[in-house]
């Protein structure tokens, strides 16, 4: 590879106009391919075969208008006072159009709403009224009849004992033989008696009848109040939703898509926010908000954060290089770098769902590792020319040497970066594929761009007083060792003690910072996290506090009968289920949201106490799911219960990258114990190497959450609301924090190995390769610090505490890790560390990634050639 690269970067110089055109020309290529195939990028996340996915998947089957996803626009009006009549019928106007708006299935209307929901409450009332009523007339009816069948009752017992009177007279005239005489007069008596009953008898039929009538009427009434008595308990159930606020002064309008939350188009909701804006702002004295679920713009790519980093960077640049023109060409060539990675990507993002964080990640990784791997090139071929090599022969050396460097440093970032695809998380995949195909970019404009423009520059990237030292008549030395150069005093070996109190010292304070990550929360931020005056926060604010904080994350839960349930019998079932749901633990609210045609799904609206991002709510979550299978009165079988929506779907998100983050993290830590043995032909030092990444991983990790978690200096850092930190940030944060440290180890150990291959004492070999690459690895690390600091103080939520990580872990990593803890351990280990087993050595491969063997099959002649 050392020698690949040697014959590169000489002919890269000696075809500077073609290298150079040929990069121009990819540019040019990447950008026709943005421009023609360019799609829309996203803010939503979603990942196959989560619990939220598997609802959502089946009501969109079984109740599709329940399944689609929502877009939040919260009116208030300016002068803080009730929304007017014609106010209303005006934003009635503007709802009219914005369900025209094509992938709107529907708008919510509010007050449309509100005056549904006090008409039904109306309704109830009237017929708790008709009920009460229709009591009392049963109850009168009722008196009523008891009174007839009281009177019938006497009336009957008259006649019986006339009857009985009557028999006792039949019997006596019979007795006394008189019954001829009195006979006649006991017949008419018996007549009259006999036509008493009849008419009794009909008069107990139409008592009998009345009283059929009053049962029936009672019990028409009793299911009248059973109807309503359930009517009122779901509205009191409900009570605690409402879409206008008490004081009329704020209205939430719903927009119900026809795709899922996850699959509404960039262009939808740009024309929904289009139409509320300019309809709305036509309303004098009412004003939109847009919550986070419709209006998230793509991150801006450069802001003022990210101009001071590359000022920073363009600044120690010219510290450390000494000249304009050599610091301008890392960055030159960083920018082309990300120019071509960043379109490349882009141009893909009409094929697949792409996140907006994707490409930014990507230009972050390129403009970073783009500047650093040209510098090392550069001070490479500075050295060289100082030392009085001729700038062909430099330019040729350095790339094979540095860039042999880069380019396995480089593979290293790659390597890890698309390691993220085996966590089987789709848009972290594309992250990662993204990232690494920034950084191998940024490693094929370092070879071949950045020797051809060291060409075209030729002298000038030493300044002026080093080219006269190199015009001088004086005889220029080779390159020599530092512990035998004359006029050097001789290299020393780290105090013992020394560097047991650096092993302890960087340990300890890494340890400290690594405390808070202890208590690692993550979701993906909501509109309370962002900038205070932006569109998102104002209604996320105007929401909390109208309507209640749980009115920003609503949960929709379904529950899946065992049975179809009958039409007349779907309100009780929907009462049953949704009092069990209402009796969890922080739900304010619960309504009846949709019922499958087939009635086999009953859809609820769940209100959380607290925001999406609350614990309370992501323990309700749980919660819920943990109440399934449920028993319902009149159910025959066991309910099973699903919750979605879009809080669900991210802790699900989040959940699943915490299952997937210590797989990811075996394997890149496996990755990196292999890369080093090959590298550094030792299995002490990798070991070390790695347990360093470990430790600078959860330092970073602790400052994350210490800052946006907990909100330590969090005025200092805008962060306005401190919150769960962004879930895939720890996972992300593996993989390019493994790169990064990669290659400080690199360009620190392999300078060791060197000293040490080459026959220093393995203790005066530390001293020798940290001397030698102490410089450039401080520029490369502060440079990076400045460009991934220019992050922190981005328009985008998600992308802030990602320039922050990334930022504060090379910072640990590159100072107090290998720059103060790995020098220590390795002089404390001294020979061992660079022992391998014998069978190991025969098997490896010779990478040479210090390019000694290129700089013995091309020796520098030391005869320095006229200028």
């Amino acid at each position: 590879m050392a020698e690949l690269l040697y014959r590169l970067g000489r002919g890269a110089a000696h075809h500077v106009k073609a290298v150079v055109a040929a990069w121009i020309a990819v540019l040019v290529v990447a950008g026709a391919g943005f421009a023609l195939a360019g799609g829309t990028l996203t803010d939503s996340f979603s990942i196959p075969g989560t619990p939220t996915q598997e609802v959502t998947d089946q009501l969109a089957e079984e109740i599709p208008e329940a399944a689609g996803g929502t877009g939040t626009i919260v009116l208030t009006t300016d002068d803080d006072e009730p929304f007017t009549d014609d106010q209303e019928q005006a934003i009635g106007d503007v709802i009219a159009d914005v369900e025209d708006v094509d992938g709107v299935e529907t708008v919510v209307d509010p007050f449309a709403t509100e005056a549904d929901r006090a008409e039904q409450a109306q309704k109830i009332a009237d017929g708790q009224d008709e009920l009460a009523d229709g009591q009392e007339q049963l109850d009168a009816g009722r008196e009523q009849l008891e009174s007839g069948q009281q009177q019938l009752d006497d009336a009957r017992a008259e006649l019986e004992q006339g009857q009985d009177e009557l028999d006792a007279a039949r019997e006596q005239a019979e007795a006394a033989g008189a019954i001829d005489q009195v006979g006649p007069q006991l017949d008419a008596q018996q007549e009259q008696i006999d036509a008493g009953l009849a008419e009794l008898e009909s008069q107990q039929d139409e008592l009998d009848a009345g009283q059929d009538e009053l049962d029936a009427n009672a019990a028409d009434l009793e299911e009248g109040t059973a109807e309503l008595e359930q009517g009122q308990a779901l509205l009191d159930l409900a009570s605690g939703i409402s879409v206008v606020s008490e004081d009329g002064t704020a209205a939430v309008v719903t927009v119900i898509f026809t795709d899922a939350q996850m699959d509404v188009s960039q262009e939808t909701k740009d024309a929904v926010i289009d139409t509320f804006t300019d309809e709305v702002g036509a309303i004098d004295g009412v004003s939109a908000d847009f919550g986070a679920d419709v209006s998230q713009e793509a991150p801006s790519v450069i802001g003022p954060g990210e101009v001071v980093g590359l000022v920073v960077a363009a600044i120690v640049l010219i510290v450390m290089l000494g000249t304009l023109i050599g610091a301008g060409l890392p960055l030159v060539t960083a920018l082309v770098g990300v120019g071509v990675s960043a379109l490349a990507a882009l141009a893909f993002s009409g094929v697949v769902e792409m996140s907006s964080v994707t490409p930014v990640l990507g230009l972050m990784l390129g403009l970073a590792v783009g500047i650093d791997y040209a510098l090392f090139i550069v001070n490479r071929h500075r050295r060289q020319l100082k030392e009085g090599y001729e700038v062909d022969e430099s330019i040729g050396l350095a790339n094979g040497t540095s860039g042999n460097a880069v380019v396995f440093a480089g593979m290293t970032v790659v390597i890890a970066l698309l390691a993220l695809n085996v966590t089987g998380i789709p848009f972290l995949g594309l992250m990662g594929t993204v990232g690494a195909f920034s950084v191998a970019v940024a490693v094929l404009v370092a070879v071949t761009l950045t020797p051809a423009l060291l060409s075209a520059i030729g002298m000038r990237i030493l300044n002026k007083k080093e080219r006269a030292v190199l015009a001088a008549p004086e005889p220029h030395a080779a390159h020599m060792d530092a512990s035998t150069e004359p006029g050097k005093k001789p290299l020393r070996p780290m105090n013992t003690w020394v560097a047991v109190g650096r092993v302890v010292l960087g340990i300890a304070v890494l340890g400290v910072v690594a405390i808070p990550a202890l208590d690692l929360r993550i979701n993906l931020p909501d509109g309370s996290s962002e900038p205070h005056e932006s569109t998102q926060y104002q209604a996320y604010s105007t929401v909390a506090e109208k309507f209640g904080a749980g009115t920003n994350g609503p949960l929709l839960v379904a529950a899946d009968m065992p049975a179809p349930v009958a039409e007349d019998d779907q309100v009780a079932a929907q009462l049953a289920i949704g009092e069990q749901l209402a009796a969890q633990d922080d739900v304010v609210a619960v309504a009846p949201a949709a019922v499958s045609e087939d009635g086999t799904v009953l859809a609820f609206q769940v209100i959380p106490a607290d925001g999406p991002t609350s614990e309370s709510t992501e323990q309700l979550v749980h919660s819920l799911r943990d109440l399934s299978p449920i028993s319902v009165d009149g159910v025959d079988g066991d309910v099973e219960l699903g919750v979605a929506g879009a809080a669900s779907g991210n802790i699900d998100i989040s959940q699943k990258l915490s299952d997937a983050l210590p797989l990811y993290l075996g394997v890149v830590v496996g990755l990196s114990m292999l890369i080093l043995i090959l590298v550094f032909r030792s299995l002490l030092v990798p070991l070390i190497a790695t347990l360093g990444f470990i430790l600078s991983y959860f330092a970073a990790l602790g400052g994350v959450v210490a800052v946006y978690q907990w909100g330590w200096l969090s005025g200092f850092f805008g962060v306005e609301n401190p919150g769960p930190v962004l879930n895939f940030l720890p996972t992300i944060l593996v993989g390019v924090l493994f790169g990064l440290a990669m290659d400080y180890m690199l360009f620190l150990g392999t300078g060791m190995r060197e000293a040490y291959a080459h026959g220093a004492p393995a203790r005066i070999a530390v001293v020798q390769g940290f001397r030698a690459g102490r410089s450039v690895v401080t520029a490369a690390a502060i440079i990076m610090i400045s460009v991934f600091g220019g992050f922190i103080f981005a328009e985008d939520a998600m992308i802030r505490p990602i320039g922050f990580a990334l930022a504060f872990g090379v910072l640990v990593d590159a100072f107090v890790v290998r720059m103060l803890v790995v020098p220590a351990l390795m002089h404390l280990l001294g020979g061992a560390a660079w022992w391998l087993p014998k069978w190991l050595d025969r098997i490896l491969p010779d990478v040479d990634v210090e390019g000694s063997a290129l700089e013995r099959r091309h020796p520098h002649d030391a005869e320095p050639a006229s200028r």
